[in-house]
């Protein structure tokens, strides 16, 4: 634990501008971002006697080891940075908002020819016009299924979209008139792109003038005796005013506005957003997050600001935001909004009327949010609680292992070796911390082994002195740590999280005593001795420990083996994970893959051009040179790889017993009969 003292910055060196700060460890990790209007007053605050700060603000400035600043013109450009920064080094010490769960948004791809409505997640894309986000994907599918009876734009996959353009005939969708077919050249893409956006503006709540329009087009239709058109356009202001029923009306001045409510206690805080659009909510999302720092309700409203309007441009951001409580630098967080905008933005508490209500609605789900929460949490706190508490007193470990990490040796009859590396924090897959390694059989500079064959425990070996040699590494920055000769050294200080920087309390290995051996061994070879090392086996799901003749055997009911069953099980997964995408690309590759300097064009012209590798291979080299892009030395070259790839035996269909012909026959002059498959 630092003394703050001991990194205070002398009086009259922090410059009284506006700025962003940041709070680094011993190892240089960036732990706390922010900002201030004035640098000097804002830093002050932190180097007090550390009994007067807030208990969050002590840790944080007791876990510092240096603090440093960088000067900004305007507080609007300090927020800007601090948002990124925040986003680049991850902090520790800062409240960060993460989706409680992902929420599906109606999408209309206008970066495309042909338009595409489709129910999209996760991030947004350039070029692409969202609605939303709703709360469940079945609500947009019915919405888009009445809309689309008005405007029948494309909602098909690119691969369905080009197969009926193919075979020249529409999909379902097309027959029924949900779909203008722009596939088959029913509408021109002009004319398709006029439907997109007149869904477009439907959806963002232009929607009387429409329906008015409309409506004197069913009254000219009926004046005029075409009675079956007045009729299907009725149909259609039926479609569209049961779509807009799906969506009561909330505000009745057409507004556009986003509400923000928080719920918060001691420890977490629960934030809820309705998003209205046009005077009807359009869409809802809410986020969790537990208080890391000293920060008040203004605090929270100002870093959910940052997270929701971070990465929004245009009309994404809309005129006006109402929130429960102002943050310190209300006018520079509208200007900010204001340029992610185009256009003023409108930030302010609603007072009366139709706004405040529904913001007591918005601020209800908030609370309701946190109660739910706090529920589950509180449940699986306790079972966690007691399944780390088993796994240090059957191991005798001094404290629970609040780290644990999991390895594993994946293979398919000795190729392809790889392994895996989980980590549970708290009794929680944090698989952002996950690893995956190729065996090379090599530990530095030592050849340990050749890497061919089954051998799990010398992969084990090799995995675990790889992954501690990494953390040695990140140790040496302070000095606790000189590397060995030949070892690469540190990587550069950039405050970022290290791939390898925290070590576990706690290694799990999948095996028995053999592997456990193993990875002891590779952290005595290393000098680490306050690291943990136990082995799970499968078998009767025994614990093994170093050293030992006899395992440790766990109750069947007992939390600590469920949790140690998860964890052996998710490296497990993993790791197979990994080794079958390794199969799959090796056994994909094919002799042309062999071939220096030709790339992926030039073979598939070669393929095209002959038809088959087959052929490919009974060309002569002046053949292959009649091939665009192929000069005579590159046609030396595919030919002598060819006639050096040696064919498979007969490729034969268990499930049916046909035999497939073979595509890679042996070079000429090689016998054509062959034995039975061994």
């Amino acid at each position: 634990m630092a003394d703050p003292s001991s990194y205070r910055p002398q009086p009259g060196q922090v410059p009284d501008s506006p700025g962003v700060y940041r709070f680094r460890d011993e190892h240089r990790r960036v732990i706390y971002v922010g900002k201030a209007k004035s640098l000097r007053q804002r830093l002050a605050n932190y180097f007090q006697d550390v009994a007067g700060l807030h208990p969050r603000t002590a840790t944080m400035v007791t876990t510092a080891a240096s603090v440093e600043w960088t000067v900004v013109s305007t507080e609007v450009e300090a927020l800007q940075l601090e948002y990124s920064w925040i986003k680049e080094y991850d902090p520790r010490f800062n409240v960060k908002y993460r989706d409680d769960k992902s929420y599906p948004s109606l999408a209309v791809t206008l970066n495309e020819e042909y338009p595409r409505v489709q129910v999209m997640r996760g991030p947004k894309k350039k070029g692409v016009r969202y609605f939303g986000p709703y709360a469940h994907a079945w609500a947009i599918r019915e919405t888009v299924d009445l809309m689309l009876r008005v405007f029948p734009v494309r909602t098909c996959s690119a691969g369905v979209f080009k197969r009926s353009a193919q075979i020249g005939r529409p999909c379902l969708l097309g027959y029924i008139g949900k779909c203008s077919a722009p596939c088959v050249g029913r509408v021109t893409p002009e004319e398709h792109r006029e439907l997109a956006e007149d869904f477009c503006d439907f959806m963002a709540g232009r929607t009387g003038a429409y329906l008015s329009r409309l409506e004197k087009e069913m009254q000219i239709a009926a004046e005029d005796m075409e009675y079956e058109k007045a009729a299907r356009l009725r149909d259609d202001i039926g479609a569209l005013r049961r779509a807009m029923e799906k969506n009561a009306v909330v505000l009745a001045d057409a507004t556009d506005a986003d509400l923000i409510a928080v719920a918060e206690d001691e420890l977490e805080a629960a934030v809820q957003i309705f998003h209205v659009r046009g005077g009807r909510v359009r869409g809802q999302r809410g986020w969790v997050t537990d208080k890391v720092e000293a920060v008040d309700t203004a605090g929270l409203v100002e870093h959910a600001l940052q997270q929701l309007y971070g990465e929004e441009q245009g009309e994404a951001v809309p005129k006006e935001v109402l929130v429960p409580a102002l943050p310190e630098d209300t006018p520079a967080l509208a200007q900010w909004l204001a340029g992610r905008r185009g256009s003023q933005v409108s930030l302010r508490i609603p007072q009366r009327g139709d706004k405040k209500a529904l913001m007591e609605t918005v601020h209800r789900n908030a609370q309701q949010s946190l109660a739910l929460h706090k529920t589950k949490r509180a449940g699986d706190l306790t079972t966690r609680s007691r399944a780390l508490e088993e796994i240090a007193e059957a191991l005798e470990l001094d404290g629970a292992p609040l780290r644990i990490e999991c390895f594993d040796i994946s293979h398919l009859q000795g190729d392809d070796v790889v392994a895996s590396m989980v980590v549970f924090e708290d009794g929680l897959a944090r698989k952002s911390e996950y690893r995956r390694f190729q065996i090379k059989g090599r530990v530095g500079d030592t050849q340990v082994w050749h890497g061919e064959g089954q051998d799990d425990v010398r992969s084990m070996h090799e995995v675990v002195s790889r992954r501690f040699r990494r953390y040695l590494l990140e140790k040496s920055k302070t000095g606790e740590w000189d590397p060995q000769d030949g070892e690469d050294g540190p990587p550069e200080d950039d405050g970022k999280p290290k791939r390898f920087a925290y070590p576990p309390q706690l290694v799990v290995v999948d095996g028995g005593q053999p592997q456990v051996a193993a990875a002891r061994r590779a952290l005595d070879e290393l000098g680490i001795d306050d690291v943990a090392v136990c082995g799970l086996a499968k078998r009767l799901e025994e614990v093994w420990l170093p050293g030992e003749d006899d395992p440790v055997v766990l109750p069947r009911t007992s939390e600590g083996l469920y949790l140690l069953q998860r964890v052996r099980d998710e490296a497990h997964r993993f790791a197979i994970q990994y080794q079958r995408s390794k199969r799959g690309k090796r056994l994909k590759s094919g002799p042309l893959d062999e071939v220096p300097g030709l790339g992926e064009s030039r073979k598939q012209a070669l393929v095209k051009h002959f038809g088959s590798v087959k052929k490919l291979r009974q060309a002569t080299i002046d053949q292959i040179c009649e091939v665009p892009g192929i000069g005579r030395k590159t046609a030396e070259t595919v030919a002598a790889a060819l006639a050096r790839a040696v064919p498979a035996g007969v490729a034969v269909n268990t499930a049916t017993g046909e035999i497939i012909e073979d595509e890679n026959p042996a070079p000429a002059g090689a016998s054509s009969e062959r034995g039975p498959e061994q």
